[in-house]
């Protein structure tokens, strides 16, 4: 059996991709979820995403639910081509300040006109803004 037909607040899909299909997000939204972040690469699939949104079920995506990993493997490679090592709480604070302008950009590009957030439509609009900026500054295009 998926775990999908428990109560809980919040939903981890981390195996696989489509682990949550429209029956699933149903399940979910019927126990009164609060909220979804995505482990695995795209484990919603969109009519799930659609159930999920409509009963106002934060899903946070996987493209920024998982940057942490991300960013602390680049932070490493950043130490080790310098020769440097970095406490703790250095490195702590240089991984809030990278989820933090992440949530922050992805909650902006995702703001929807009824008040709530997209933080999947957000994850998208900032990583194209990002790759567009990035293509600009080095004259692409």
């Amino acid at each position: 059996k998926q775990p999908w037909q428990m109560d809980a607040d919040v939903a981890m899909p981390c195996a696989t991709q489509n682990e949550i299909d429209e029956g699933a997000a149903k399940a979910l939204t019927g126990n009164d979820i609060a909220y979804v972040v995505e482990g695995a690469n795209m484990p919603t699939t969109a009519d799930a995403m659609d159930v999920l949104r409509a009963k106002g079920v934060t899903v946070a995506p996987a493209k920024a639910a998982n940057a942490g990993g991300v960013a602390v493997s680049g932070l490493e490679m950043s130490q080790n081509a310098e020769r440097m090592h970095w406490d703790r709480e250095k490195l702590d604070d240089l991984l809030t300040e990278i989820m933090t302008d992440i949530h922050d950009k992805c909650r902006k590009a995702g703001e929807c006109d009824d008040g709530s957030v997209d933080y999947r439509r957000g994850a998208n609009i900032a990583g194209f803004e990002k790759v567009a900026d990035a293509m600009l500054a080095y004259g692409v295009m």
